[in-house]
């Protein structure tokens, strides 16, 4: 992901899903003990729900079209 789109990725995560900057801080924190990728991470920790992992996904592949 390049800096531009880890930009945006982010500004959707608080914008459109509604994610804290906390929340959003504490999934990547844990990425970088735990290398992976930032959406499992948020999905895993329990800052997303299932619906909005699929919103992410979705938001992940539109943008790389």
């Amino acid at each position: 992901m390049t800096p531009t789109t880890h930009s945006r990725f982010i500004h959707f995560l608080q914008e459109d899903l509604a994610l804290s900057a906390s929340s959003i801080a504490i999934a990547l924190r844990h990425r970088e003990q735990d290398p992976g990728p930032l959406p499992m991470i948020l999905w895993q920790y329990g800052l997303v729900t299932l619906e909005q992992l699929d919103r992410i996904f979705d938001w992940m592949e539109t943008t790389q079209a």
